[in-house]
């Protein structure tokens, strides 16, 4: 498949990358040149547009575009900017953690135009991106889906891609994802700061080591609490300073409207903003495995 991505960032990058190992090309677009000229580096099944209409002029019928820009006004604005240029039967697939609501007000618009709009939750971080991620995949049209899936196939890790359905539910268990993911988290920061405090000389980094092997808690958050007490043994070097992205809160949100109790989540929520007032050792676990996983920016000490 020929297809086109705009946005080359940590994400839009490694996913053209590995698209490209699978046998697929690539049409990149990024207002960051440099971001574009790293892409083409590196394999010459990436080619670069100077604007989305020479993108799209660069694509094969019917045209496939990977959008992969931050949630929100961004992504909006650029999927109204494709709507407005592209043709009845194309793909946008949206694979930003955009509000699955967004994507329903989107939805409209391409409905409209006879263009096929697919959301898809992305997970797994920058290596996931780049060497075999998992993907929630959310699209109205089954028969485009088609025409897509092969392309999930070569970039997913085995079994980790999944088309969920009804536009929206793609993002829609994305957010649930990384609400579960807050929790996770919390709960393995709020351990180590225990540890942190307890009065034996614990080896923070042999215990994630030890931890990861073989016990009930064992997971890649795990093996990234490993390697980031292995560069900084007492996360000395950052603050406990976390910002919550956004999914964390919408989830919480859907589980007040459809009544479902989620206090771990909740709490999990509330203690991103805790993070923001002061310094805790639970918040400087939960930002050194955020950037373990995703490359969100680490707040470094003055």
């Amino acid at each position: 498949m020929k297809l086109g991505m705009i946005g080359l960032g940590k994400m839009g990058l490694g996913l053209s990358e590995n698209a490209v190992d699978n046998g697929n090309e690539i049409v990149a677009f990024d207002l960051n040149k440099d971001f574009v000229k790293k892409a083409t580096d590196y394999s010459d099944k990436i080619s670069s547009a100077d604007s989305i209409e020479d993108m799209l002029a660069q694509l094969p019928s019917p045209k496939v575009v990977w959008v992969m820009v931050p949630a929100g006004a961004p992504t909006n604005s650029t999927i109204d900017e494709l709507i407005s240029k592209m043709d009845a039967g194309d793909i946008i697939i949206d694979g930003g953690n955009s509000n699955y609501k967004d994507n329903l007000e989107q939805n409209k618009r391409t409905t409209a135009a006879g263009i096929k709009l697919f959301d898809a939750g992305t997970s797994g971080g920058m290596d996931g991106a780049r060497n075999g991620g998992n993907f929630m995949i959310g699209g109205d049209d089954a028969e485009a889906w088609k025409i897509l899936e092969p392309l999930f196939e070569g970039i997913a890790q085995e079994g980790g891609y999944l088309y969920t359905g009804r536009l929206g539910s793609g993002h829609y268990l994305k957010m649930v994802h990384n609400g579960i993911e807050y929790g996770m988290m919390q709960a393995i920061g709020e351990g180590f700061e225990i540890l942190e405090a307890s009065p034996f000389d614990y080896d923070l980094e042999k215990v994630a080591h030890l931890w990861n092997h073989g016990s009930v808690v064992r997971s890649w958050l795990m093996e990234l609490a490993e390697e980031q007490f292995s560069k900084d043994p007492k996360l000395d070097d950052i603050t406990g300073r976390v910002v919550a992205t956004g999914e964390g809160k919408w989830t919480v949100e859907e589980a007040l409207d459809n009544q479902v109790p989620a206090p771990v989540i909740a709490i999990s929520l509330m203690m991103r903003n805790r993070s923001l007032q002061a310094d805790t050792f639970t918040g400087k676990v939960v930002s050194a495995l955020r950037n373990g996983f995703g490359g969100h920016a680490m707040e470094k000490k003055n």
